[in-house]
């Protein structure tokens, strides 16, 4: 059974980091795409990274650009994002996500994701 467990969110101030980890169970990462997905109260949920390790690619959403890395370990079947200087508007649910990947440029990573986590709270305040 495929399933995806988030992890590391919390309370952060501003300018501060967290790692948020997506571990993957009943497939192989190279076979799919991972997303990072968030979605605040009130807002629309917005494709924040994404990568697939088959293809050696990844994706950036223009608001994370330059503060976000993702990254994955396959032997550990687990896929990071690495925020840093995070501001207030980072804060909302991260949930991240598997689908079958994609290599066209204009989307995240997949035409469709078919699987996803329980999500993982991010709170910048100080």
């Amino acid at each position: 059974q495929l399933q995806l467990v988030e992890s590391g969110g919390g309370l952060v101030q501003p300018g501060g980091s967290l790692r948020l980890s997506c571990a993957a169970s009943g497939f192989a990462l190279d076979n799919y795409a991972i997303g990072w997905f968030r979605q605040a109260p009130g807002e629309e949920r917005e494709g924040v990274s994404c990568i697939y390790t088959g293809g050696a690619h990844t994706k950036y959403a223009d608001s994370v650009k330059g503060r976000f890395t993702i990254s994955a370990d396959n032997a550990k079947n687990t896929v990071y994002l690495q925020m840093n200087s995070l501001n207030p508007e980072d804060t909302a649910v991260y949930y991240c996500a598997a689908g079958l990947p994609s290599l066209n440029p204009l989307i995240m990573c997949s035409r469709g994701y078919d699987f996803w986590g329980q999500g993982t709270q991010v709170t910048v305040s100080s």
